[in-house]
């Protein structure tokens, strides 16, 4: 790494805090030594009433970009030049590309999940899609999901309010779109709207470690064959979640596919290259 960073190295850096437990700089620098490219990923404590200091540091020192993380999303997407489709509609960022002093802010979420499913033989283009929960990662995956195209989305949330504010959201963006609103524990609107769907994807963290026998779907016989189930919980790899769909006949995706491409898709657009992704699973595996 020594030979590769002098005083052309770009710098690309982590905002928001907590930061020193992320997995963020060994992705994205093992990248850059495999590609060759002189840049830099580091973290930064960043707190929320900072976030604009941040970013106008950022100009100030040619910085290529950055992450952001909690609690500085939003704050980010506020104080950014321009926004992303995705970003604007979500209101928050996470990815922040540096072009001459221009700032332009994305949200990766959705589209790590989208690249997931597609890593996987699956597009949601013109698919029935229901996707449970309404928090951050929920609604760029909800949001990233009506960009792309399908055919029609239900939301549920535990909160049915919050899940009425992503659908509005999504109708001010795209008023043909048809996405609806249901409340999480409405049994016969998540049968019914399950047994139609062709893809379900759990947005939420129910299913995460230490609390892996929990599962937001307590009625397993709601899965049929024809149905896709996806997870953004990572930890465990395999959910109880998944587990049931697959014994149901489902097809499965695992939540660790959409920690990789949202990296992979910000990697991307701050340096224009392909992010390695099976050289960086096959790194991972080996420090196990």
């Amino acid at each position: 790494m020594e030979k590769r960073i002098n005083g052309a190295t770009e710098v690309i850096c982590l905002i928001g805090s907590p930061v020193k437990h992320s997995g963020s700089p060994l992705m994205h620098n093992f990248a850059f030594r495999h590609n060759d490219q002189n840049y830099a990923y580091v973290c930064f404590e960043v707190q929320e009433e900072q976030t604009k200091e941040a970013l106008d540091a950022m100009r100030l020192l040619g910085m290529r970009g950055c992450n952001a993380t909690m609690p500085c999303k939003v704050a980010t997407a506020k104080y950014v030049d321009k926004l992303s489709p995705a970003a604007e509609i979500i209101g928050a960022c996470n990815t922040v590309v540096n072009d001459g002093g221009v700032l332009t802010g994305y949200i990766t979420d959705g589209a790590g999940m989208i690249s997931n499913l597609r890593e996987n033989g699956v597009e949601v283009k013109d698919k029935k899609v229901v996707c449970i929960g309404a928090g951050g990662a929920a609604t760029a995956i909800e949001v990233e999901v009506a960009l792309e195209g399908a055919k029609s989305l239900s939301i549920f949330n535990r909160t049915v309010e919050k899940a009425v504010i992503n659908v509005n959201k999504i109708k001010a963006a795209m008023p043909d779109f048809d996405v609806k609103a249901f409340a999480m524990d409405d049994m016969e609107a998540l049968k019914e709207e399950i047994a139609n769907a062709d893809i379900l994807i759990n947005g939420t963290s129910i299913g995460m470690a230490p609390d892996a026998d929990d599962t937001p779907i307590k009625d397993a016989t709601m899965f049929h064959k024809d149905l896709v189930v996806a997870d953004a919980v990572y930890n465990p790899i395999e959910t109880r979640l998944l587990k049931e769909a697959k014994e149901a006949g489902c097809k499965i995706v695992t939540g660790d596919g959409m920690l990789l491409w949202q990296g992979a898709v910000g990697y991307e657009l701050w340096t224009g290259a392909k992010f390695p992704v099976e050289e960086f699973r096959a790194f991972k595996a080996g420090l196990k």
